[in-house]
């Protein structure tokens, strides 16, 4: 299974606006060439985050800023704003209730899907952009 590189995108744009604040405009243009896309796939993801509450976009080159601080911005913010999805695991639609399997499938497993998520989403959560941006600085 693989999931979108929304999340990815989105934090690498955050990474940069926060690195690059005082040093220039962070422009969907400056942006796509740091990730290599084209500037319509950041201008969609920074309008997620900023629905999220998470940027703020000044029209025309006034470029992208944090609506918070980089400690109030978890992994799980990133995600939760950028994944349309709100569940990771797709059940089959109808498993065929003929069958044992088929009849008993979801008692089996569906707490430990939602257990794993939960458990996904509790890591996320303690992953703050202040810490990412740390570990980024860095490596630079």
């Amino acid at each position: 299974m693989q999931f979108s590189s929304r999340l990815t995108i989105a934090t690498h744009i955050l990474l940069c606006i926060e690195t690059f604040k005082d040093d220039f405009k962070v422009t969907s243009k400056i942006l796509a060439g740091s990730i290599n896309t084209n500037p319509v796939i950041v201008r969609n993801i920074l309008g997620l985050l900023s629905s999220a509450g998470i940027v703020e976009i000044k029209a025309g080159v006034g470029g992208a800023y944090l609506a918070k601080s980089p400690n109030e911005i978890t992994l799980l913010d990133i995600f939760k704003a950028v994944e349309k999805e709100e569940s990771l695991f797709h059940f089959h639609e109808h498993p065929n209730p003929q069958c044992p399997i088929g009849r008993s499938i979801h008692s089996v497993m569906d707490r430990k899907l939602e257990n794993i998520q939960f458990a996904m989403e509790n890591e996320m959560a303690k992953i703050t952009l202040e810490q990412l941006v740390k570990e980024a600085k860095e490596q630079i």
